[in-house]
């Protein structure tokens, strides 16, 4: 009786877990993006939105 009460997950618990996986999946890829760019920098490397675009 007591575990089918624990497992019982209303739509706004539902919801508000689904949110909590979303954010922290994205700032995950956030975290790891900004560490990938800090390393390239490092070793002189710029960000692609940093190149300088030349027209001849």
């Amino acid at each position: 009786m007591m575990a089918s009460i624990l497992l019982y997950l209303d739509p706004g618990s539902g919801s508000m877990l689904v949110q909590a996986l979303i954010a922290s999946f994205l700032t995950i890829g956030v975290f790891f993006n900004q560490i990938k760019y800090a390393v390239l920098g490092l070793f002189g490397k710029k960000r692609p939105e940093e190149e300088e675009v030349t027209n001849d």
